[in-house]
């Protein structure tokens, strides 16, 4: 097992499996793959009868899912490139109706955080990107060049919750004035000197919630988890389970209003009354659990 492997399978998978509760024979979604961490657990209970589905919008971690389930040969696999948001339309191309359970890990993999070209990362010199699909729609170079100062602010500040957001979209729009951005570094380093002088770092890097708050607009992933909330949920058999794992605080607002909305409708029993967290130990031994919320319903 690769770092990555275990850094993708390491975010509360026991806790995982007992909210979704597979069937022995059943049908499984993963709709964020990544690594297969979650997947290839899943698959050793869902059983030789079993089908499971791995969905993901990133090409490469799609073939490096597949060389990790590749022992798998017990039972029906099929993997996919694709966004959980429209799954009714992907599970109809299979020809399945409904599933047993859907999990989705809303966490950046660090197959994607360790590669300097996708430009999800400050921390060595790459292209500014962050496209979960690099074939898919506009950069994070595209936004940073071409949004008015106040559109930047308002991502900085919605999606990166950065109290700075003002004065970074600000210098942002100076330095652009000058020269294109189009490097993780060249952003990382203007965030810096936009902050007041005399202000202390604290434990995070200034510009990972600059950085965080563009990949969330690149990628559209507050309405990608908005829609997919409710097609996941509508692709489950009576009794189908759903777990989803955020980690930002806007996604984890999303899905408790959803399972509650979906609770008070007499659709769905939300199985977490609060979110569970990750164990102290395992957030030792992998620092990015530490934020990681989970929660589970189950369709009625």
């Amino acid at each position: 097992m690769s770092t990555n492997d275990a850094a993708h399978i390491s975010v509360m998978p026991r806790e995982a499996l007992e909210i979704l509760r597979l069937p022995a024979g059943g049908t499984a979604v993963d709709g964020t793959l990544g690594m297969a961490g979650h997947a290839r657990l899943m698959a050793q209970a869902l059983g030789p009868n079993g089908h499971l589905i791995g969905i993901d919008r990133d090409n490469a971690s799609l073939r490096q899912a597949e060389r990790n389930l590749a022992s798998l040969g017990f039972l029906k696999i099929d993997l996919l490139q694709g966004n959980f948001s429209t799954l009714d339309e992907i599970l109809a191309g299979l020809k399945v109706s409904v599933v047993d359970g859907i999990l989705l890990d809303l966490g950046i993999s660090s197959f994607q955080l360790d590669d300097a070209q996708r430009g999800f990362a400050f921390r060595s010199e790459g292209p500014l990107d962050m496209r979960m699909n690099p074939d898919d729609g506009a950069s994070a170079a595209d936004l940073v060049n071409t949004l008015k100062e106040e559109q930047l602010e308002k991502i900085i500040w919605e999606f990166g919750e950065d109290r700075f957001a003002r004065r970074i979209a600000a210098a942002i729009v100076m330095n652009r004035s000058k020269a294109k951005i189009t490097t993780t570094k060249a952003l990382a380093d203007i965030v810096l000197r936009a902050l007041p002088k005399g202000y202390t770092r604290g434990k995070i890097h200034p510009a990972t919630r600059t950085f965080q708050a563009l990949r969330i607009a690149v990628n559209e992933e507050l309405e990608s988890l908005s829609l997919g909330l409710d097609v996941c949920f509508r692709m489950l058999k009576p009794a189908g389970r759903l777990c989803v794992i955020s980690f930002h605080s806007l996604e984890d607002r999303l899905v408790k209003n959803k399972f509650k909305s979906l609770a008070f409708e007499g659709q769905g029993l939300v199985l977490t009354k609060r979110p569970l967290v990750a164990s102290d130990e395992e957030c030792a031994q992998n620092p990015r659990s530490r934020s990681a919320k989970m929660r589970g319903i189950e369709r009625i």
